[in-house]
């Protein structure tokens, strides 16, 4: 576990700088260990060496990402995977490259890493619940749905699926749901979703790989310091788990929780102690 960490803490290190792809390839080794990147890298170069002839010299960006988009969801069929939505496959970059499908997430990386390539500059938009993708066109910013096929998101229907999601009849988008997301960010948001697809799946051994990679970006977020801790306790590995108590309880003192986790050190300790 420490070495996959310690390369995906090399790679996030470039801050905004970060090869996204790469750094989502590497997330992808929670599910395939030996995953090399470089053949799923040629892909993406593939799919932009087949776009870029349909790309006009001079096209506004909302016409070259129109050709790019009618090509990746339509010539190549990526596609949001609407029965399976929580199979991890959908959050694993070469999964997806594969089979062409994934999430929100997933298909927005591949349609900037694409764009990318074909110097087609898009950025992701972390809307509550749903991830998108933005262009900033000559007549203004375009929003992209990459999981119905990258389709244009108009202001009502971002207000819409809003108020559906937050269950409130808000009269504004407030100004933070569009805001861009860094591609540290979108690396986090990565990794909360595995984390909590395989916490669901109660495989409990991916779900610690995940909380540490995602601790890798964020190290002294309390909450996922705790969840670390609970997998730890849960995979019997009592110093580790010890430490991360004590490190959330450091962190937030007057945590809600803090007497059930202090009862945790307290049996955890008696533990370590009979066994050494």
């Amino acid at each position: 576990m420490s070495r996959l960490r310690d390369d995906f803490a090399a790679l996030v290190a470039a801050g905004e700088r970060t090869d996204l792809a790469r750094a989502a390839l590497e997330i992808a080794r929670i599910g395939y260990p030996t995953l090399e990147p470089d053949p799923w890298l040629q892909r993406l170069d593939a799919l932009a060496a087949a776009v870029r002839p349909r790309l006009v010299p001079g096209a506004s960006p909302e016409a070259a990402v129109a050709e790019l988009t009618g090509y990746l969801f339509g010539d190549c069929g990526f596609h949001g995977n609407q029965q399976e939505y929580y199979d991890p496959r959908n959050s694993y970059l070469n999964d997806v490259l594969e089979r062409r499908t994934g999430i929100p997430i997933s298909l927005s990386v591949v349609l900037i890493e694409v764009g990318a390539r074909v110097g087609l500059a898009l950025e992701g938009v972390g809307f509550p619940g749903h991830f998108l993708v933005r262009v900033r066109g000559r007549q203004g910013p375009l929003l992209l749905d990459p999981f119905f096929g990258g389709r244009p998101i108009t202001e009502s229907e971002l207000l819409a699926r809003y108020r559906a999601f937050r269950g409130a009849d808000v009269e504004a988008l407030p100004r933070d749901a569009l805001a861009p997301t860094g591609r540290r960010a979108i690396l986090g948001r990565m990794l909360r979703n595995l984390l909590r697809v395989h916490l669901d799946r109660r495989d409990h051994e991916r779900a610690l790989l995940a909380v540490d990679l995602l601790l890798a970006l964020v190290p002294d977020s309390p909450g996922e310091i705790r969840v670390r801790g609970l997998l730890y306790e849960h995979l019997e590995c009592a110093p580790a788990a010890l430490e991360d108590f004590r490190r959330y309880l450091e962190l937030a003192p007057d945590a809600a929780d803090g007497d059930d986790i202090r009862e945790r050190i307290t049996r955890l300790a008696r533990t370590a102690a009979t066994i050494h």
